[in-house]
């Protein structure tokens, strides 16, 4: 397969790399909005592992922030989980043009 252009098949190349380094950070959002999510699923369980030695009307006070806490951790979780799978369904859209326009170098992006 012969290229006509090589300086515009290194601009493509360099492109692809910048959107593949955006990618892994995307990767690395979700990873951490996977272990935001986690959190208060562990201080829920541990709650309940513990409840026989304490009365829930005594520590209410402590348990309502606790809840308010642990609900804004999933919304933060859920927000950076749903916000990091948009960027990457638009990166990988972004590689499909590069493929697409440059066929020199499709076959070595996958």
């Amino acid at each position: 397969m012969e290229c006509e252009k090589p300086q515009f098949d290194a601009f493509a190349i360099n492109e692809a790399q910048l959107i593949l380094a955006e990618k892994r950070t995307s990767l690395s959002v979700l990873r951490t909005g996977i272990a935001v999510l986690a959190i208060p699923l562990g201080v829920i369980s541990l709650l309940i592992a513990t409840s026989k030695y304490y009365d829930v009307l005594h520590v209410m006070h402590l348990l309502v922030p606790l809840t308010v806490l642990n609900g804004l951790l999933v919304v933060l979780g859920l927000y950076l989980i749903i916000r990091s799978f948009r960027r990457l369904l638009r990166y990988d859209r972004m590689i499909r043009e590069i493929k697409k326009t440059h066929s020199c170098i499709a076959e070595f992006i996958d």
